[in-house]
């Protein structure tokens, strides 16, 4: 017998694996953006943060920028800048991510970008931080 899997695990899973086509699908078909899947993950906390096109799409449906991850306290912010991923960056900031968000180690985004040897999103989000609205 196959066991049905809720929408929201759907929804998670094609995200997870960059099924960009069927995260699309799920979300015209009125799955929440936000919900959470058995872990207590987001589709946005789970996602290849170097898939911006995705990270685009979970956003223009009203994903949460700024959803912590339970056991961390990390925010996608953290996740795309501990990665690396500039173009993720810009478009988290874009849509309302808070560059100042800390984790349980109280540690921003910045901090990550910082620790993993990304400067190029370390000083993008220092510009963010003083005040320079140039996110594009």
């Amino acid at each position: 017998m196959m066991k049905m899997m809720h929408a929201e695990d759907e929804l998670t899973k094609a995200a997870a694996t960059g099924n960009t086509y069927h995260v699309q699908f799920l979300l015209s078909s009125g799955v929440n953006v936000n919900g959470v899947n058995k872990f207590g993950r987001t589709p946005i906390q789970v996602m290849m943060m170097g898939n911006t096109p995705l990270a685009h799409l979970l956003l223009e449906y009203g994903a949460d920028p700024n959803v912590p991850d339970p056991g961390t306290g990390s925010t996608p912010l953290h996740d795309a800048a501990r990665s690396g991923f500039m173009d993720t960056v810009r478009l988290l900031i874009r849509f309302n991510a808070d560059p100042n968000a800390t984790d349980h180690s109280n540690l921003r985004p910045v901090d990550m970008a910082r620790q993993t040897g990304h400067m190029e999103v370390a000083e993008f989000l220092n510009r963010i931080q003083q005040g320079d609205s140039k996110v594009g």
